[in-house]
């Protein structure tokens, strides 16, 4: 799909751009309008008044989709905390360790959880007479100078008809990949991302730790659809920004009912312990985008606390969605009729034929049928475009969800071709080949420069003195530690983060 411009497309362009963004809430709102009070399901980057206040606890986005590398296994990440500033130290990220972070599967279609993989951790710290993070370079996950360190345990529960009929624990005090401070701190981040994956011996594996924010797209849509006239468009706006991440690849024959039902329903929730000891549910999602641009405000809070079984109580927020009603108020792009059963029928059952269970029951889940095997060349539409292993069938790293969620919002499914997007396609650092798949998060050094810091050698010239020790001349040739360091790190870094260009588009590449 060729991404929208402002020029020469005439009123369907605009209707492309805006559409681009803000359909793929409503495309996604299919999702969203089946939904009942207890959890939130959808990218929910400060989705909802209350979870937006409450980030450790702030699902944004739930992948699922069979190995690339291993087609007899399915792999899920679910990613917490939305936009962590790369150099937001001197706490950088960790996960609550007053909540439960949940992923769920229902593998016969009735919306009720059969198995619930459920993520608790515990922050362990060192030393508590100092402010820093780490307090020296960090060469491995057991290094004494990383101060802050966090471990987790799964517990595999499984159940039928809400009703727990068992409870494994499967992983002990597993090492959390930290937050990537930043080239002096964590010279080589790759081994520390490589130690955190654990193996489980059902032959699954885990991750827990900081990845760069996979989810790609333009969020200033919020600007009254991009401007009002779209003088804002295509720039990623989650580039530079990490999330917490959870990653589970699981064999599918552990996870579905049986070899003739292969699709599974897969979302993830957030539970809070209260003041009593009990737990809340705060936060759900499955879908992209559902409880951001779908629901309104009324319904937001509810949605975080619902589970599946109960979102027939938000249907008519998909049948009748508020978003192609906007665009065709600033942009007179006529919405299509409604009811909307078109989105109903995809985003909340499944596509007949392919990932729809049978006696399903309407609910916002990512339907993934893990028979259908991965493609060597993915396309970003996924379904759209042929290819059956991509958007909605589950959701891949690269889909393009936002442009693909915005066709079908506005029609494509119902007799209105079209090729909207919003000009952003792809994420702008490498997905990685093998589990857990996540590009390695953003350092806070480089971070920090690529958002237009000064260099190593501009603090030098503009502190003078302050770098040189007692006794030696600010025009002299000596070096001190702090400016040899801030040349070998900041400057280096520098040249790093200048040659990516902060807001350079990459092309896309595939897993």
């Amino acid at each position: 799909m060729t991404p929208i411009s402002r020029t020469g497309t005439g009123r369907r362009g605009v209707a492309a751009l805006i559409c681009a963004a803000l359909a793929a809430g409503g495309l996604t709102a299919a999702g969203v309008a089946l939904l009942e009070p207890g959890a939130a399901s959808a990218s929910s980057h400060r989705e909802a008044p209350l979870i937006s206040g409450t980030p450790q606890y702030d699902n944004t986005d739930v992948y699922a989709f069979v190995s690339p590398d291993k087609p007899d296994t399915t792999t899920i990440i679910a990613n917490w905390i939305p936009f962590e500033e790369p150099a937001g130290g001197p706490n950088f990220y960790t996960f609550a360790d007053d909540a439960q972070y949940d992923l769920h599967i229902d593998n016969d279609g009735d919306a009720q959880d059969d198995l619930l993989f459920r993520y608790t951790f515990k922050t362990h710290v060192k030393n508590k007479k100092t402010f820093l993070y780490n307090t020296g370079a960090v060469e491995s996950l057991d290094d004494p100078d990383l101060n802050i360190t966090q471990s987790y345990d799964i517990d595999l529960i499984r159940l039928k008809k809400k009703h727990q009929v068992s409870k494994t624990r499967i992983a002990h005090d597993v090492p959390v990949a930290p937050s990537n401070v930043g080239k002096a701190s964590m010279p080589d981040y790759g081994k520390l991302r490589y130690q955190a994956i654990h193996k489980l011996s059902s032959g699954a594996q885990t991750f827990a730790g900081q990845a760069d924010d996979p989810f790609f797209l333009d969020l200033r849509v919020f600007d009254l659809l991009y401007g009002g006239n779209l003088s804002e468009v295509g720039r990623d706006t989650l580039k530079g920004y990490n999330v917490n991440s959870i990653a589970l690849q699981i064999p599918n024959k552990m996870i579905t009912e049986s070899d003739h039902q292969p699709i599974v329903g897969v979302y993830s929730t957030t539970q809070r312990r209260t003041a009593g000891g009990y737990y809340t549910q705060v936060s759900r999602l499955g879908n992209p985008l559902v409880n951001e641009v779908v629901n309104p405000q009324k319904d937001k809070d509810k949605f975080n606390a619902s589970s599946p079984e109960h979102d027939a109580q938000f249907l008519k927020n998909v049948t009748n969605p508020e978003l192609p009603k906007l665009i065709e108020a600033i942009y007179k792009i006529k919405a299509p009729a409604e009811p909307r059963n078109d989105l109903v029928d995809v985003f909340l059952k499944g596509v007949k034929g392919l990932n729809q269970p049978p006696y399903v029951k309407p609910a916002e889940e990512l339907r993934l049928n893990t028979s259908i095997k991965p493609t060597a060349s993915p396309k970003r539409l996924g379904v759209l475009d042929g290819d059956n292993a991509g958007f909605p069938n589950g959701r891949r790293l690269t889909d393009d969800v936002i442009d693909a969620a915005l066709q079908v919002v506005e029609g494509e499914l119902v007799g209105s071709k079209n090729d909207l997007g919003d000009a952003v396609d792809a994420n702008d650092q490498k997905f990685g080949h093998s589990f857990p798949y996540l590009a390695n998060p953003t350092s806070g050094s480089r971070g920090a420069l690529a958002k237009g810091t000064t260099s190593g050698a501009d603090v030098r010239s503009q502190l003078g003195d302050a770098l040189q020790p007692a006794g030696t001349s600010g025009s002299g040739t000596d070096t001190t530690l702090i400016a040899a360091s801030a040349a070998s790190g900041a400057a280096g870094v520098l040249l790093i983060g200048t040659g990516l260009a902060w807001w350079r588009r990459r092309s896309q590449r595939p897993y």
